[in-house]
């Protein structure tokens, strides 16, 4: 009688343990939190003299479908709680409580997936009461050729007067300190303050002299640059296949030293004089206009890769009563200045190679407009295009910090033809 007593309870733990491992398995296959499954008896089996009553267990949590076997439910009446019969699942009684989930499941992360930084305005947002430090140095090198013909001809190809040969070179060395800081989950506030250094040798060919020798013309230029602040906004709430856009304004001082606060090789005048060669002594380290920039940047996840860009446009404000410094202490009045606008596009992808780094190439391209002098287009102003090929990777060393190199290449006359960036980003 007992050797069939222990037979029965032995098959009835058998079968708990059973479901209770069937509980847990549903729950888990749904995503949701694994129940909480407490025995009411917590004792093991033991041998009586009659027969013991069924052990009944508490699930704690969301119920699992029901199971495929016939069973019967049991209900404990006005308690938040299913009980299940050992060998039955447990099931939902009417008059009982709908079962609550223990905790709270996660929320997925509405940020921007996380690419290597090529262009100047980053695509993931700061987290909310981070604050981000970012040093950075970049690198530029650009050589431009220009060829000027002063003279008549007489037949084609033979030309009688003077040539003018320039070849510039300019190195530019920009270190930037720049800080970040998360107003919310979907807003940040940036300011960037920027020191240049900057040298230019110019070699030319003088010209109305019938010298066949080169002169060189040096001249360079430090300083604060223009400081800059920016305000970012994500719009929407993206995810896998579906984009996210960040609007973003950015506000340009002119902070720096421009070019008309620098003396230009010019005695008098540098308009329709022939004396000096019309080049500023020292380099400026600034735009010398105000401008502001409202412009929209978009990601798109599409596994493996992120599909990335931007549009902009900069528009500079107009500097009233300008005067130019020229030689001997005196100034050229210029009038009022208004520097071109500038339009603004690109387009990029990034992938993640592992945990720790990430690659991303893109193209950027800005068309700068014509600059006017009191309402008029300057004489000889150009509309310009500047187009850059841009490559770079990211590594991240710890949760805390990561390097980011990027390298440009000029594909445009205009444009820098080398550019070499690397920045730092620190968070607290």
């Amino acid at each position: 009688m007992r050797e069939a007593m222990l037979a029965q309870e032995q098959q009835i733990f058998s079968l708990q343990n059973a479901l209770n491992e069937e509980i847990l398995a549903n729950a888990r296959a749904r995503g949701a939190p694994a129940p909480v499954i407490v025995p009411s008896l917590n004792q093991a089996p033991t041998f009586r003299d009659t027969p013991a009553p069924e052990p009944t267990y508490m699930v704690v949590g969301p119920s699992p479908p029901p199971a495929s076997a016939a069973v019967a439910p049991v209900a404990s009446a006005g308690q938040g709680v299913q009980v299940a019969q050992a060998g039955a699942p447990a099931q939902q009684t009417d008059g009982t409580q709908a079962p609550q989930r223990v905790g709270q499941a996660p929320e997925s992360d509405s940020r921007p997936p996380e690419v290597a930084q090529i262009f100047d305005q980053p695509g993931v947002l700061t987290p909310k009461n981070k604050l981000v430090l970012e040093p950075a140095l970049q690198y530029g090198y650009s050589a431009n050729d220009r060829v000027a013909l002063v003279g008549y001809t007489i037949i084609p190809a033979i030309l009688i007067g003077l040539i003018d040969v320039r070849q510039v070179k300019t190195t530019t060395a920009v270190a930037t300190l720049t800080g970040r800081y998360g107003v919310s989950r979907r807003m940040e506030v940036e300011a960037k303050v920027p020191y240049v250094y900057i040298h230019s040798d110019t070699v030319s060919r003088e010209i109305f002299t019938g010298s066949a020798q080169d002169r060189v013309f040096n001249a360079r230029g430090s300083g604060i640059g223009d400081v800059e602040v920016t305000g970012r906004y994500q719009l929407n709430r993206g995810g896998p296949d579906k984009p996210f856009y960040i609007a973003w304004l950015r506000y340009k001082s002119r902070t720096g030293q421009d070019l008309f606060d620098v003396t230009t090789d010019c005695v008098t005048r540098c308009v329709a004089n022939t004396t000096g060669t019309g080049l500023p002594l020292d380099l400026p380290t600034g735009s010398g206009f105000n401008a502001v920039q409202p412009g929209l940047t978009w990601l798109y996840p599409s596994d493996p890769v992120v599909f990335f860009g931007s549009f902009s446009y900069l528009h500079n404000f107009k500097r009233s009563n300008v005067s130019r410094r020229v030689l001997g202490g005196q100034t050229e009045f210029l009038g009022d200045i208004k520097a071109g606008d500038i339009i603004g596009f690109n387009l990029g992808m990034g992938l993640a190679l592992n945990e720790k780094a990430a690659i991303s190439i893109g193209y950027d391209q800005s068309i700068v407009g014509k600059t006017k002098q009191d309402g008029r287009e300057v004489a000889g102003a150009v509309r310009t295009t500047l187009g850059t090929l841009l490559l770079g990777g990211t590594y991240r060393f710890s949760d805390r910090m990561s390097l980011n190199v990027a390298l440009g290449v000029g594909v445009t006359r205009d444009t820098p033809d080398l550019t070499l960036t690397a920045r730092v980003p620190i968070n607290f």
